[in-house]
């Protein structure tokens, strides 16, 4: 565990399968960073519960009845992170129409779930240091500032751009920041002319492509990363 210091953060739970919602539960209750504000085994009940509740992370099911874990998302998407866990890994694509953070695959690992912690964590300090960041342009850089530090990143080494509403972390092979702009906004810029827009939430430099495959693109770096059905277009002169 990364040893960020931070307050609590309120997340709810939402699963209609009992044993998953109570694996679930196990998990965060073994982090200090979370204070559980319920648990839930349909969106109507939590909906109730949580109309005066401020909410920081959402760890949904998506398969439900009455309405689903996106639905359930788009008509919660104030709350900045949300976490999808489920037994059905091909919504990991769709997934990313939504303000997705992390797709997690029933049955769930504890590593893995660690794994997912880390990133809320980190994630939410980004968050909450974005409002101190400056960031500028040189010829062939850009220089991010947070209060009396620098960071001088050269463009030819950003590898990708992840967009979470109106943020943009920047993602290098040391590190990634984060930016208070959204995605779309950053790509209008004529430093990033070289980028390719792969899906509303991401944007990769061409030359850290390593393969394309009809939903995702793997990168040198062996991270990987969707292609959304509105941005296939981009991709055709790559092909």
């Amino acid at each position: 565990m990364k040893a960020i210091r931070m307050n609590k953060l309120n997340c709810i739970i939402l699963d209609d399968n009992e044993i998953d919602r109570l694996t679930v539960l196990s998990l965060v209750k073994k982090n200090p960073a979370f204070n559980i504000i319920g648990t839930f085994e349909n969106a109507t009940e939590a909906f109730l519960a949580l109309e005066d509740q401020k909410i920081d992370v959402l760890f949904l099911d998506i398969d439900m009845p009455e309405m689903n874990g996106f639905e359930f998302r788009k008509k919660m998407d104030n709350v900045p992170v949300c976490i999808f866990i489920t037994a059905h890994p091909e919504h990991a694509v769709e997934s990313f129409n939504v303000e997705t953070l992390d797709f997690i695959v029933k049955p769930i690992r504890t590593e893995r779930f660690s794994q997912t912690v880390d990133r809320i964590i980190e994630f939410m300090a980004l968050k909450n240091k974005a409002n101190l960041y400056e960031a500028s342009f040189g010829s062939d850089t850009i220089t991010i500032k947070e209060g009396h530090e620098q960071s001088k990143i050269k463009l030819t080494d950003i590898i990708y751009l992840e967009g979470l509403k109106d943020y943009t972390l920047i993602f290098t092979s040391q590190k990634r920041h984060c930016v208070l702009q959204s995605i779309g906004n950053l790509l209008k810029d004529d430093h990033f002319k070289s980028f390719v827009r792969t899906h509303r939430s991401f944007a990769v430099q061409k030359q850290f492509i390593k393969t394309i495959k009809p939903q995702e693109i793997l990168l040198n770096n062996d991270v990987t990363i969707p292609i959304g059905r509105s941005f296939k277009e981009n991709l055709k002169e790559l092909l």
